[in-house]
């Protein structure tokens, strides 16, 4: 009788075979990445920001939870999670923006709206003019200031002073917004001083700007501040300063105009301009 070969403790059919390996888990890197483009897109429209803050909200959470895979070793795109979850989280800080902008600009309306009814109101329980006075003449606060020099002041009859400064060339970040590759960067910064009586609210002190060829200029933001608007308010005897930076075409670059207003109801807006360098 053949007895088998092999030993009792020794198996037939051999040692099992080497495990295939995991293959990398970079599913949520990416999807970060791709929220955080998308979102920041949203965040930079005006009614369609909040979308971009619910989509930068969910690119800050796919790109915490992929860094942190990647650095577990399930997953191989380190770069595209974090860059996703910066651009989630300027997203976001853009959508906050425009939150505070609108909602300060509804209640300067609304205030001001209110305001007209009870001078309305007043006025019908008054007496009318004579038929032969003279109409009144304009005043001269509603008329449109002259142009000023970059670095000038304009004051208004309330006490207000603006001064916007030269502006200097900026380089907007790789996650910048409202911003396009080849174009010129330049930042100025806006100091409001409330000589005023009473406390401004100067949250809606948005400029706008036009390049040398008398197109607009589209505001930038990125993570360094290119642009950080102003505040809540200043009280009397106080100031607040702010930067804006904007893109132009190089062709355009040699000269910028910007104008801005205090508030958004109660002053006209000053215009400055002069050349970029």
């Amino acid at each position: 009788m053949t007895m088998p070969t092999h030993s009792p403790d020794q198996q037939p059919w051999g040692a099992p075979g080497m495990q295939p390996p995991a293959q990398p888990r970079n599913g949520l890197g990416t999807t970060a990445l791709v929220l955080g483009i998308v979102g920041l897109v949203f965040a930079i429209i005006p009614f369609l920001f909040w979308l971009g803050a619910i989509l930068g909200l969910l690119a800050l959470i796919f790109g915490i939870v992929g860094a942190s895979r990647a650095g577990k070793g399930l997953a191989t795109n380190k770069g595209m999670a974090v860059t996703g979850l910066v651009l989630g989280a300027v997203s976001v800080l853009v959508a906050i923006v425009w939150t505070v902008v609108i909602a300060t600009a509804v209640k300067d309306v609304a205030d001001e709206l209110e305001k007209e009814g009870g001078l309305k109101g007043a006025a019908s329980s008054s007496a009318e003019p004579s038929k032969g006075a003279a109409e009144p003449s304009a005043d001269p606060s509603d008329k449109a200031p002259e142009a000023l020099k970059f670095g000038e002041t304009f004051t208004y009859e309330d006490g207000i002073k603006v001064t916007v400064s030269k502006p200097r060339a900026h380089k907007p970040d790789e996650f910048a917004a409202g911003f396009t590759k080849g174009n010129k960067a330049f930042q100025v910064t806006v100091t409001i001083v409330n000589g005023s009586k009473e406390a401004v609210d100067i949250t809606a002190a948005l400029p706008n700007a036009s390049d040398a060829n008398g197109a607009a200029a589209e505001m930038v933001f990125d993570g360094s501040y290119a642009t950080k608007p102003f505040e809540g308010k200043v009280l009397p005897g106080k100031q607040a300063k702010a930067d804006f930076t904007f893109g132009v075409k190089p062709d355009a670059a040699g000269e910028l105009q910007v104008e801005i207003s205090p508030t958004v109801l109660d002053h006209d807006s000053a215009v400055w301009t002069g050349p970029t360098k």
